[in-house]
């Protein structure tokens, strides 16, 4: 085990960088971020921030040097730097496990590898490739950049096969892949946390909601059956077991109108649909991935009290700061802010927790304060 007073090192300076050191720091850890914005949100509050590239070796190899264990955000860190580090230090989650997760294409070989279900896709790399499938491909669909994409970005609807070729150019004619849409009834997730020894312990799964690309709401308990969350838990456990996952981690699943149950993507990494459990469970993702990191045991995952959670884009900023006093005056909503120096349309800025004896309670009280704060 690594124990408080140790030095634990974080891979990204964004939100989630900064609940982790919050986290960390909370329970007696000393934190090192290690981004290239000097203002990045964890690197403001950690105990300290080597400003650097993900590939710069003398800072990465200081890192190493400095920390007991290493960690990292999001995905879109080189796997060669988890490579380079895990030659120097402890770093969870292996360079394997994120190399598996980075490129959409390897990601859905992988998942199906494992026998569970995925949309139906193809890979596209050329004109070539659409042409190979334009006979037998069904729409609509969409087509993703298979690397690099997130919150929507990087994505376009395709009605016809002639749409994908215009996509693709629009694209910058990168490595893509086509997915056939889903007739959808829900989106849910799930975060687990996975420990060195391969025990496994999971939170609640959350029910989503997306508005263009990018998480708007997540309400917990979910709507979905007891039935199809069990088998969305067992396919999450065994994708995690499948990467030889150590640390904190996510998987998002589509549930058709069929009843079908189909793995969507996978964040190595705590996941913006589990941040209610900051405040509606007994120990946060966060908490977990420290925990996970450190060799600790699992924190209860249980859940305390059903919760909606609003993300807040800097969409709602305008050209003022929002009235926080519609949210601050209500004792069972919970705010949490990113320290992000400037707000822009689609930026995660921060989110609201809004804790009830039921969920529609609570997702009456979330709407009624979105709106207020939006009409401001």
């Amino acid at each position: 085990m690594i124990l408080p007073g140790a030095t634990l090192g974080m891979l990204g300076g964004g939100q989630l960088g900064r609940m982790f050191t919050t986290a960390a720091q909370t329970m007696g850890y000393n934190v090192i971020v290690l981004d290239p914005d000097s203002n990045s949100p964890a690197g403001i509050i950690a105990d300290q921030h080597l400003c650097a590239k993900y590939d710069d070796e003398v800072a990465l190899s200081k890192l190493a040097d400095l920390c007991d264990a290493i960690t990292t955000e999001f995905e879109n860190i080189p796997a060669s730097t988890l490579a380079f580090l895990e030659a120097r230090t402890i770093v969870h989650p292996s360079s394997k496990a994120l190399a598996s997760t980075q490129n959409r294409i390897i990601e859905k070989e992988f998942i199906a590898s494992l026998g569970i279900a995925v949309a139906p896709f193809a890979p596209i790399r050329t004109h070539t490739d659409i042409d190979a499938i334009k006979d037998n491909f069904t729409f609509p669909a969409i087509l993703k950049l298979a690397n690099f994409g997130y919150d929507g970005k990087g994505q376009a609807v395709c009605q016809t096969i002639e749409d994908v070729y215009h996509a693709f150019d629009r694209l910058g004619a990168a490595e893509c892949v086509l997915e056939q849409r889903i007739n959808l009834d829900k989106e849910i997730s799930t975060v687990l946390a996975r420990s060195q020894d391969g025990t496994i312990t999971n939170f609640p799964v959350a029910e989503n909601i997306h508005v263009n690309g990018i998480l708007h709401s997540t309400t917990v308990p979910s709507s979905v059956s007891e039935a199809l969350t069990d088998q969305a838990l067992e396919m999450a456990d065994t994708i995690a077991a499948g990467l030889n996952y150590v640390g904190t981690m996510a998987v998002e699943f589509f549930i058709s109108k069929e009843g079908d149950v189909i793995a969507n993507e996978i964040a190595p990494r705590p996941h913006n649909s589990g941040h209610y459990t900051l405040d509606a469970c007994a120990t946060s993702q966060f908490e977990q991935q420290v925990r996970m990191l450190c060799g600790l045991p699992s924190g209860n995952c249980n859940l305390t009290s059903p919760v909606v959670m609003i993300n807040l884009l800097g969409d709602v900023w305008g050209k003022t700061s929002p009235h926080w006093q519609h949210l601050l005056d209500k004792p069972n909503v919970k705010l949490h802010l990113y320290g992000k120096k400037e707000a822009r349309v689609g930026r995660k800025m921060g989110h609201f927790n809004v804790l009830a004896d039921n969920t529609k309670e609570a997702a009456e009280l979330a709407q009624a304060i979105f709106n207020q704060l939006q009409a401001d």
